[in-house]
């Protein structure tokens, strides 16, 4: 069978494909907004699409969420709940800056049992790290996870990795904890923020640059290297 994809039918599936699950909403945002009448032209290329066998698609939520055709996920699965949570929070950073790099179901370490962030971008000059947590961990568990964040930091394997600049000295991520529940949990080593949304995060350091700006000078907010710059 042969047929020509248009470069934003290529797009979609691409998007889908780094995504995992996309509700047909999220497609209208970024793919459609733009036309007269968004929800039908969609609707129209995406059933095109899953007909060609490019992409899957669960009717289980309402609206539509499409998968990638080789996506290992069942179509009622709640993995496709935590692929959505990883789409809106990158929904919510686009809202202020498009991140940059993004890799969702980051593996930055080949060791077993390493990190597993949700999230990687370079948002707004500054890279980080995300970390969902849609349901409560003891705060045992949460610390556990930090260190395994402490380990990542002290084995300087993070100084290699393909997205660190190459006109200045690496940077470790900071890790933002995306959760409602706010854990007793820290580190002298790396940056921990925890928020309950990216509009939380821009929040906080909208009046904590004002603050700096009506204090004295000082230095940027910086640990273990690192720097936010969010402003």
């Amino acid at each position: 069978m042969s047929f020509r994809l248009s470069q934003r039918d290529k797009d979609i599936i691409g998007f889908i494909n780094q995504f995992r699950a996309v509700d047909r909403d999220s497609l209208v945002e970024f793919f459609f907004k733009q036309l007269k009448s968004p929800i039908n032209a969609c609707n129209s290329v995406m059933v095109r699409l899953y007909r060609l066998g490019l992409i899957e698609r669960t009717q289980q939520y309402s609206p539509t969420v499409y998968l990638p055709i080789e996506a290992r996920i069942k179509k009622n699965s709640q993995k496709i709940l935590h692929f959505l949570s990883i789409l809106d929070i990158y929904k919510q950073m686009c809202t202020y800056s498009a991140p940059k790099q993004v890799i969702v179901e980051d593996k930055p370490t080949r060791r077993k049992g390493g990190i597993e962030p949700d999230l990687f971008c370079i948002f707004k000059g500054s890279p980080f790290w995300v970390e969902i947590q849609r349901t409560q961990y003891s705060e045992q568990k949460m610390q556990e996870k930090v260190h395994l964040y402490e380990e990542f930091f002290f084995s300087d394997e993070w100084k290699a990795l393909h997205w660190q600049p190459e006109e200045r000295s690496p940077v470790f991520p900071s890790v933002i904890l995306i959760t409602p529940v706010r854990y007793a949990v820290a580190s002298n080593h790396i940056r921990i923020i925890q928020v309950a949304s990216i509009h939380e995060l821009m929040e906080k350091y909208k009046s904590s640059a004002k603050q700096q700006r009506d204090a004295k000078p000082i230095k940027s907010a910086s640990s273990g290297g690192i720097k936010i710059n969010l402003t």
